[in-house]
């Protein structure tokens, strides 16, 4: 039995790594090159090598930083390493929007890392936004293969005119494609690239029950290999040569089908939640989503995968964009 369950987490490993995409050839930037400091004062710190980015959330304040442009479609990517230890109510967030533009009808695409009690793991959260979408959250939650806290790794997002995907070391976890169903709520207006850490503790751990604790302070999330792989556009005067077709890179080819095995390989293992599933918020499910019985019965409880204890912080502090948020980063609005 032993020797039968190392084959398989062996099997499971191979599947991953081999669906992984080489990125090498895709240019990195110094933070100087593609960003500026958000909010955060001396809670931002850029290391000597000008590539790597230390965030840190104390009891004054949390820290940012955004791109310096925006942009109509790309790849867009980071190597993040989380705080360890306890780390309940933190969340380090790595997104694009354009709230601070287009306040009423923003677009947004979301990894959101959610930290947890000694002895529990961190989750991310994906969700996607658009043209103000926000009555419908459409977050889904899932646990990692890896300790986040012991190493750097890689989470990505492909945003294209057709489709999005969500990458964990290059491995995708969540695709959305443009759809009729989809309509309207499809990602379509230049973003800026985001990275944030801030308190969460009215939500981001059991629902609020566990709340930042800051004599574990400071905390310090990591970012390197920083990746801005798109077209930057003006948010109103937009090109009209800025396609697909100006981004060369392999990610933007449809995903294969070892790929696809992959992304649902770590679906059925590592998911804990979808909004598809959710039957309190939504009794009939948003018309994009495809009910899958099985998966939902095995989401049913998990999270409030089907009992809706879940809570979201759907207006949180990382959407005051431009403005430096409250001391704790974590502004309810």
């Amino acid at each position: 039995m032993g020797c039968l369950c190392l084959s398989l987490g062996l099997l499971y490993s191979l599947l991953i790594t081999s669906s992984a995409i080489p990125i090498r050839d895709v240019e990195t930037l110094s933070f100087d090159e593609g960003y500026t400091q958000l909010f955060g004062d001396s809670n931002l710190m850029v290391l000597k090598d000008g590539q790597t980015v230390h965030l840190s959330l104390d009891e004054r304040t949390g820290s940012g930083f955004v791109s310096q442009d925006l942009y109509l479609h790309g790849f867009f990517s980071a190597s993040i390493k989380l705080p360890s230890d306890y780390t309940a109510g933190v969340v380090v967030a790595f997104y694009m929007s354009n709230g601070d533009i287009f306040e009423k009808n923003h677009d947004e695409l979301d990894f959101e890392f959610l930290g947890n009690i000694r002895g529990k793991e961190w989750r991310i959260q994906t969700n996607v936004y658009g043209n103000g979408s926000t009555a419908i959250g459409r977050e889904e939650r899932c646990g990692l293969w890896f300790d986040p806290t012991e190493d750097f790794h890689r989470y990505s997002i492909l945003w294209t005119d057709q489709h999005i995907i969500f990458y964990v070391d290059n491995t995708p976890i969540r695709e959305i494609l443009k759809s009729r169903a989809v309509g309207g709520d499809y990602p379509s207006k230049p973003m800026s690239l985001y990275a944030t850490i801030w308190d969460g503790s009215t939500w981001a751990t059991s629902g609020g029950r566990y709340k930042v604790n800051y004599r574990y302070a400071p905390y310090i999330a990591e970012f390197s290999k920083l990746v801005l792989h798109g077209c930057a556009v003006d948010p109103i005067e937009r090109s009209p040569d800025c396609d697909n077709r100006k981004l060369d890179i392999p990610l933007l080819s449809p995903v294969t089908p070892d790929q696809r095995a992959a992304m649902e390989e770590f679906r059925r293992r590592h998911m804990t939640y979808s909004y598809c599933y959710d039957y309190v918020r939504y009794p009939i499910p948003p018309p994009e989503c495809n009910v899958d019985h099985r998966e939902a019965d095995r989401l049913r409880g998990a999270e409030g995968g089907g009992g809706g204890s879940v809570r979201f912080g759907h207006r949180h502090g990382k959407r005051r964009h431009r403005r430096a948020p409250a001391a704790g980063g974590g502004v309810e609005l």
